[in-house]
């Protein structure tokens, strides 16, 4: 039984959106970004073009000695107590990475450490089919309070 276009449109719109499972079985799409040039006391706000199925952010040195600290969250340093609740992960040395399975559509890394030179990180995300403007903002519990 063939089913028409409206009924097709309806399947689409009910079944691929955030809580959809098969958006997150599927291979995400590769996305890549990075920065060398985060300062001590900076902050960089990573907007991903989708939702995200995983997110791998690495550590890495931009010049010689040992790389500067990174701090990875969810909320904006002037959002809520992400700062004083340690709401973020600290990548301390060259090459240290962290893989996370999350939904989310940005993310932000920050540096306050006393060493010389610019932080340099790289940001590796599967991206799903879900488009950013559907994500509802990450706060509350764990992310600003």
């Amino acid at each position: 039984m063939a089913t028409s276009p409206d009924q097709t449109s309806y399947y689409i719109r009910q079944y691929s959106g955030l809580g959809s499972v098969g958006a997150y079985q599927v291979s995400g799409y590769p996305y890549i970004t990075g920065s060398t040039t985060l300062a001590d006391g900076g902050e960089d706000e990573i907007s991903f073009p989708g939702v995200t199925k995983s997110i791998t952010v690495m550590n890495r040195l931009s010049g010689s000695g040992d790389a500067p600290d990174i701090r990875i969250h969810f909320a904006p340093l002037a959002a809520g107590n992400v700062e004083s609740g340690n709401h973020f992960v600290i990548l301390t040395a060259n090459k240290d990475s962290l893989t996370m399975n999350v939904k989310c559509n940005k993310m932000y890394i920050s540096r306050d450490d006393a060493t010389a030179g610019n932080a340099s990180y790289t940001v590796f995300a599967e991206i799903t089919g879900i488009g950013a403007d559907s994500m509802f903002p990450l706060t509350g519990s764990g992310i600003t309070e």
